[in-house]
């Protein structure tokens, strides 16, 4: 259609009319009004043509949807091109034009029937099509048509930049105690890392980022120091909960996980009272250590039920 509709045939009228501005904007298809909700839709007249179509087009394609409130195809049509137009974030703007309301701008680009969607860019038509369409289709058409004017249109690129930067989180701000305790474990000091996640914990209790981090410096500790023959030590004596402690955190610092948990497992059936409950808590700290549904931790929590009741 390039060329083929001269544009600049409204200006006049536009100027007569002295652009409406401030008047209400019609009411679109759906009975509501388009810029109300979506400054990506705009509703467009005679007079406001020249500014918010043709003009507008020389920094962003205006997709004109051509419409009448008796046509039943442009109620399916007009709401996917909104839907799409706010989707764009200011990359393409949607000109909703009555054609019984203005029937020069029909006249202008001969229209034969409703819908009808032309493309503006550059002040002058590009692209256009007839009838409703499935979304997967416009969709399909106005990222063709992006894609074409991207680099003649400056505005298509600032709006998508715009964009994808808004998208982007914002970075939080560094707490200042996870950082001290960070640099505490970089170090290599666990008892210091391991103080500074206890004090976020007595001030907030179920903070989970420290909770879990906690857990993991108290086993780095104890993992740093494993010797590997605390396993034979506490092969050798069952009955000893320390032994069975050591010997469960070294099975573990080899990632022997299943032999670790099943020791610790056997010493809580063994033990009763306090010991028992120190067996059991150093267990479940342990398994803190894993992710969610972990099969290791899943089934060993299933041994720990049964030895325990």
């Amino acid at each position: 259609m390039a060329g083929a509709v001269d544009l600049s045939a409204l200006k006049s009228r536009a100027d007569a009319a002295g652009r409406a501005a401030s008047q209400p904007a019609p009411a679109n298809g759906d009975g509501g009004t388009a810029g109300q909700q979506n400054p990506a839709v705009i509703d467009v007249t005679e007079a406001t043509f020249q500014a918010e179509v043709v003009e507008r087009s020389l920094q962003v394609p205006v997709v004109v949807d051509l419409w009448a409130t008796w046509c039943g195809p442009c109620k399916q049509l007009s709401p996917v091109l909104e839907k799409l137009a706010a989707e764009a974030g200011g990359a393409w703007v949607l000109a909703k034009i009555d054609v019984d309301a203005n029937p020069r701008i029909a006249q202008l680009f001969q229209v034969q029937s409703v819908p009808t969607v032309i493309a503006i860019a550059g002040g002058q038509p590009v692209e256009a099509f007839a009838g409703a369409q499935p979304e997967p289709q416009i969709r399909q058409w106005i990222g063709a048509l992006l894609d074409a004017l991207r680099d003649q249109l400056p505005g298509i690129r600032a709006a998508e930049q715009g964009a994808a930067a808004a998208e982007e989180p914002a970075e939080e701000p560094e707490d200042p105690r996870f950082t001290a305790a960070e640099d505490a474990l970089e170090r290599g000091d666990f008892a210091a890392a391991e103080a500074a996640y206890q004090q976020i914990l007595d001030a907030e209790p179920n903070n989970e980022l420290a909770k879990a981090a906690l857990v993991q410096v108290r086993f780095s500790a104890r993992a740093e120091n494993a010797d590997p023959s605390a396993i034979e030590r506490g092969d050798a004596a069952p009955e000893d909960v320390d032994a069975q402690l050591a010997a469960a955190d070294a099975e573990l610092a080899v990632q022997r996980v299943e032999e670790a948990f099943d020791r610790l497992v056997r010493t809580v059936k063994n033990t009763g009272g306090d010991e028992r409950n120190r067996v059991r808590e150093h267990l479940v700290e342990m398994f803190d250590l894993f992710p969610d549904g972990d099969e290791r931790v899943t089934a060993a929590r299933r041994k720990l039920a049964s030895a325990l009741f």
